[in-house]
């Protein structure tokens, strides 16, 4: 049976980096502060007016590519996760296939947040499965930077996020021992509300009613934009923390042993866990649980914040990079984040 491997990866995060001291110009916090509920030292920013999600997933894709041996013109299928696209619509997918100047093949957009890039991987793993593709460019791009609350009333959340990309090729193998082995994929809707992006929507405020009890009717007719909405801090994310902390770290070791199990393996079999991004605290907690070693575990939150969609690939690649992966290694991708969503992937390298 055919089975999924990554022929090629690549990651790219902007030039510009944004120290916590340097947050000190528009919110009150501190290094420490930041240091010690995430784990963060530092993020990326992308130029405002340069640089784009889609560009950044160019400028990943364009490394994954090269180092599949291929070209652009030999993709036959794009899967573009993110949160933050370059318009409303259309996605980020058709952009990028203009950008790449790439056949008409089809481009699949994904909205699954901090587990974008695990799910379209899994569905990339399906079409090369059935044979229906036989090179799937798989992307996890973010923009976080233009749309945050930089002030002390939205720090909770703005310390916490960076920009860049990371995408995978994904192609056929008949090896046996290599490839995606399992997929796992969640969700749990009753959460929806603790970690969102509001408006602009068009929900009209059907799911939230107190949330717009201070709003006239007026004002709520207009829902998808109104001034009241950014006097409330409604066109930005929205989180709570304790309650996303009280969740993950439940969610990311089952959702990992789901994987091990399904394949008859355990936590001593792997080689290197990439967990989403999400928070060092969140990330160390399911280590000690899982009893990892540090060998065991690769974080690099602390230099590019959470980046979301693009979280998983930019730590795989980087630790690909540094040699932290080789060829027959057991490697689990695991993510948790918005809506609830969850989700693992585990291979052999």
């Amino acid at each position: 049976m055919k089975k999924s491997i990554i022929a090629g990866i690549g990651m790219y995060v902007p030039t510009n980096v944004v120290t916590n001291n340097d947050l000190l110009k528009y919110m009150d916090t501190s290094d420490e502060w930041i240091q010690e509920r995430t784990g963060i030292k530092e993020r990326r920013y992308a130029h405002r007016t340069e640089e784009t999600t889609t560009t950044m997933g160019v400028e990943a894709a364009t490394i994954a590519i090269e180092r599949a041996g291929i070209t652009p013109q030999d993709i036959d299928f794009i899967i573009f996760a993110t949160l933050s696209p370059d318009y409303y619509f259309p996605g980020c997918g058709v952009l990028l296939q203009r950008a790449m100047k790439m056949k008409e093949i089809g481009a699949l957009d994904v909205r699954n947040q901090c587990s974008g890039f695990v799910y379209a991987l899994t569905v990339a793993d399906q079409f090369i499965k059935t044979g229906m593709y036989k090179n799937i460019l798989v992307v996890g791009a973010e923009k976080h930077s233009f749309g945050l609350d930089f002030s002390t009333r939205g720090r909770n959340v703005s310390v916490i996020f960076g920009d860049g990309a990371g995408a995978v090729v994904l192609q056929p193998t008949e090896e046996a021992n290599r490839g995606i082995l399992s997929n796992h994929l969640h969700s749990d809707g009753e959460s929806a509300e603790i970690l969102a992006m509001y408006n602009p929507g068009t929900h009209a405020n059907h799911w939230m009613p107190e949330k717009y009890a201070s709003f006239d009717q007026a004002e709520i007719g207009q829902m998808f934009f109104s001034h009241a909405m950014i006097d409330d801090a409604q066109v930005f994310p929205n989180m709570d923390g304790p309650a996303v902390f009280k969740k993950a770290v439940v969610k990311f070791p089952e959702v990992i042993m789901e994987a091990l199990n399904a394949n008859n393996l355990q936590t001593t079999d792997i080689n290197l866990l990439i967990p989403h991004q999400a928070n060092l605290r969140i990330a160390q907690f399911v280590q000690q649980k899982l009893k990892l070693s540090d060998n065991q575990v690769y974080n690099n939150i602390q230099q590019y914040g959470n980046t979301t969609a693009a979280s998983v690939p930019i730590a795989l690649c980087e630790a690909w990079e540094k040699g932290k992966i080789k060829e027959g290694d057991l490697v689990c991708l695991a993510a948790f984040g918005s809506g609830f969503t969850w989700a693992s992937t585990l291979m052999r390298w």
